[in-house]
């Protein structure tokens, strides 16, 4: 990363506090349409926002401004709305206090505020990375527990009832809404990897660590999971023991028309 753009937010350095907010705007978010001229970074897109503030751009939907003032952020979350695919109704919202103090050691402190020593492209690249994979999980975690609330009653009613008049339609929209939420996790937010700034600059690993601990971004991708698993298998549990019943049906009907010909047979003969 060039040594202009670190400078250029190493003016930030001084004992002070700023905030950070991340916004879930949609389901994408497409940076080709920003302009990259006097971008700090590329990957994700780090750039100047409002009067002094910086923004990061992820391509799954989210943005992270750094020390912006309201106003400006209400102008520049208005710019990005035309960029915006399936936007959200209401957009997911994550902040963070961070302190710059000079010569201190990189921490998060027990109040949940990140201490550093200066603000540089990579850590604000870092700082949005997790803060953006823990509004996407806070999304997701939301949407699967609405699909819980709608398989657990199917399972309920078997075992209660030992009926197996579900709707076929309603099983694979379930199945389908386990195989999107895990395209959408793995394939875009790559929620469990690393964010590319520590493949170049290791050093960044330690930050990285705790505030990939701060918010349990790994616990909780684990628990999203395991819990799809069980969503998953449950919805074809429910389709296999709806398309069983069909089979039988249908062989009943093959059965009932077999004896209806017999019976027709017999009763042609009789009469003949």
């Amino acid at each position: 990363m060039a040594d202009t753009a670190r400078n250029a937010t190493n003016d930030q350095a001084g004992h002070r506090p700023l905030i950070v907010r991340a916004f879930l705007l949609g389901e994408r978010l497409d940076i080709r349409g920003v302009d990259q001229r006097l971008a700090l970074a590329t990957t994700p897109l780090t750039l100047r926002a409002g009067r002094r503030g910086y923004a990061v751009l992820f391509r799954y939907g989210v943005a992270a401004l750094f020390d912006v003032a309201p106003d400006e952020e209400a102008h520049f979350l208005a710019d990005l709305a035309p960029l915006v695919n399936d936007p959200l109704a209401e957009a997911g919202r994550e902040q963070a206090h961070i302190d710059i103090v000079p010569g201190a050691t990189e921490l998060v402190d027990p109040a949940g505020t990140i201490v550093l020593e200066t603000l540089t492209p990579e850590h604000m690249q870092i700082i949005a990375d997790v803060l953006a994979k823990d509004l996407v999980l806070e999304h997701y975690e939301i949407r699967i527990a609405a699909v819980f609330d709608r398989v657990e009653p199917l399972a309920a009613r078997l075992k209660r009832l030992g009926r197996r008049d579900f709707s076929t339609r309603d099983l694979l929209s379930q199945i389908g809404d386990v195989l999107l939420t895990k395209h959408r996790m793995v394939g875009r937010a790559e929620v469990l990897e690393k964010p590319e700034v520590l493949w170049n600059m290791p050093q960044f690993e330690g930050l990285f660590g705790r505030l990939e601990r701060e918010y349990e971004i790994r616990e909780r991708s684990r628990g999203l999971d395991r819990k799809l698993e069980v969503i998953g298998d449950t919805a074809e549990t429910l389709l296999d023991l709806v398309h069983t019943q069909r089979s039988l049906r249908v062989e009943w009907y093959i059965v009932a028309l077999i004896v209806f010909e017999i019976l027709l047979s017999l009763y042609e003969q009789l009469f003949r």
